[in-house]
């Protein structure tokens, strides 16, 4: 197991087994900004040298393939599991989207083991966080009514991760050799900060893990079942695309992975009568641990056979 990964299940060993581990909420959204900055600023500098004119049209394909994850996650959710539609479409929309930090896991395995993947995913990170949430709603309410100008504004252009990443990655890009004297703090403290983010995780995760209790064993199967689905799908989409191996096992991560920070926030917002808890619980307790400890090594190894 890798060390930054290891953090992660000690939080879930200190949750389970009671230890008062104290976490400041200040610092962990600290270093949830940390993390979306540096991932940003990444893309950016290495976009300097490596960008590609192809880079459109994997866009739209990628875009299209964040539209196709909540209309795959949909009907598996109100006629399987039986949902309403409004906590079907809830469900689907964080299904749709991604997780930064999974994807920060993803990118540290692959940099551990030289694995080299393309430059501008952080790009397609910002990409895939917007669609699922507009599906997700329009499948909810039923309505296109809802995705008005205001909304747009607020729960997109607004959004503090896409701003932060795309923000970042501009600045990465256009900032030349001055971007450099930010190395020493956002790129080589990466892996420390992660760290402690996933140690973070950890402990929420554990939390989480008593609400399983709660729910039925269809919630638990969705949440291990469509990461794989999504992940499959976003490996083809990678192998279609041409991308490396650490390229197509990125888009399967990406895929396979479930926002529990940007659409949580969203569906507050816009869909208050959804019940948040069921898909944190599903998209926190359930994917992302299984994401982290199963499902990043599974692609990056199955995206290193496909181009082996």
């Amino acid at each position: 197991m890798d060390a930054v990964v290891a953090f992660f299940v000690l939080g879930v060993v200190c949750q389970l087994l009671g230890a008062k581990v104290s976490f400041p909420e200040g610092l962990y959204k600290t270093l949830s900004m940390f993390l979306m900055v540096a991932i940003g600023l990444k893309g950016g500098i290495a976009l300097q040298e490596h960008i590609d004119p192809s880079l459109f049209t994997m866009s739209i394909a990628v875009i299209a393939f964040g539209l196709l994850l909540p209309l795959i996650a949909y009907p598996l959710l109100r006629y399987f599991g039986q949902l309403d539609r409004i906590n079907a479409g809830a469900v689907a929309a964080h299904y749709g989207s991604v997780s930064v930090a999974t994807y920060a896991v993803a990118v540290a395995l692959l940099e551990a083991n030289n694995i080299n993947y393309e430059a501008y995913f952080p790009l397609f990170v910002v990409l895939l966080e917007m669609p699922a949430i507009l599906v997700g709603l329009i499948l909810a309410k039923g309505s296109l009514k809802l995705i008005n100008a205001e909304f747009i504004k607020k729960e997109l252009v607004a959004n503090q991760s896409i701003l932060l990443m795309v923000g970042s990655l501009l600045i990465g890009y256009f900032g030349g050799h001055s971007v450099q004297k930010l190395s020493p703090f956002f790129i080589e403290l990466f892996s420390g900060v992660l760290a402690l983010f996933l140690l973070k995780m950890g402990l929420v995760a554990g939390e989480q893990l008593s609400a399983l209790k709660k729910n039925s064993l269809f919630l638990v199967s969705f949440a291990i079942l469509m990461p794989m689905i999504g992940g499959i799908a976003g490996t083809g989409l990678g192998y279609m695309l041409g991308f490396s191996g650490g390229g197509i096992a990125l888009m399967a991560i990406l895929g396979a992975s479930a926002s529990y920070i940007a659409v949580p926030a969203a569906m507050k917002e816009s869909l208050p009568e959804a019940n948040a808890g069921m898909s944190i619980t599903a998209a926190l307790g359930i994917t992302f641990p299984f994401n982290v400890l199963l499902g990043v090594p599974f692609f990056i190894a199955l995206g290193q056979y496909l181009q082996a």
